[in-house]
């Protein structure tokens, strides 16, 4: 089987996926897009919410766990602070949520190649934490892994949620069917949130076909949610950045003799 014959599906959100499908249609592949999450900005912000934007000069660490948290929150925040307090140590999920954070004058300060709450807290400056306060700035709901890890190093921890995630409706049956009509090899997972809302879009027998595609996870842990669904072929990217997702599926490339 040719590369030009290959099937990626990708599943970011809508209007995040243009710079990874052209990046696999350069490398010959053929790239179809189907959003699994999509965002929505919350209207106005909570009481609790907007005192946080106002206490931004009281916190020593403020941490942005996505791009889309950037997106969502630097208007609020630009609003309330024409220039940034100083004292602040920032803090980006990724390589990208630190470029978008820079095109605001704000320097950030990343966990490399471990783009999740596990390499952040792996940061020098988020060991010990001891009588200091920390603002966690993401969507509502998601794991609240980080903010216990922080809280038991010492600090006093507060959230700015920003933008709420929800599941793509689909009519019954047409995830399969697209998965069909575009010959689908490979599927390019962002999160784990992603990942469910793909099995829940699938009936047992649909899901049962998707055990032999080739699913591609940006952690261990989404990766141990793919094995626990009957997924069979997971490839384990380094993270869920563009290179890190077309690292892990050149490597599968190569192992299919696909990619020289």
């Amino acid at each position: 089987m040719s590369v030009g014959s290959r099937g990626v599906l990708v599943t970011r959100p809508q209007g995040q996926a243009d710079s990874l499908c052209a990046a696999l249609e350069q490398r010959g592949l053929r790239a179809h897009h189907q959003p699994l999450i999509q965002l929505q900005a919350l209207t106005e912000l909570d009481p609790a919410s907007r005192q946080c934007v106002l206490d931004l000069d009281l916190y020593q660490h403020i941490i942005f766990i996505s791009r889309n948290a950037v997106r969502f929150a630097l208007p609020w925040l630009e609003d309330y602070w024409p220039q940034w307090p100083v004292g602040v140590c920032w803090y980006a999920v990724g390589a990208a949520t630190g470029r978008s954070l820079a095109e605001h004058g704000i320097d950030a300060r990343l966990p490399g190649d471990e783009m999740n709450s596990e390499g952040l807290l792996r940061l020098a400056g988020l060991r010990e934490l001891s009588g200091q306060r920390a603002l966690i700035v993401k969507g509502l709901g998601g794991r609240e892994f980080l903010r216990d890890e922080l809280q038991r190093r010492g600090a006093r921890v507060d959230q700015l949620a920003c933008y709420r995630r929800s599941p793509v409706r689909l009519p019954e049956g047409l995830m399969a069917s697209r998965f069909e009509d575009w010959q689908i090899d490979a599927v390019l997972i962002s999160s784990g949130e992603g990942l469910g809302n793909l099995l829940a879009m699938l009936s047992a027998e649909e899901t049962a076909k998707l055990w032999q595609t080739t699913v591609v996870v940006p952690s261990e842990r989404v990766a141990e949610q793919a094995r626990a669904a009957g997924l069979e072929r997971v490839r384990l990217a380094a993270n869920a950045s563009d290179d890190a997702m077309l690292d892990a599926l050149d490597q599968w490339l190569q192992e299919t003799g696909d990619l020289e």
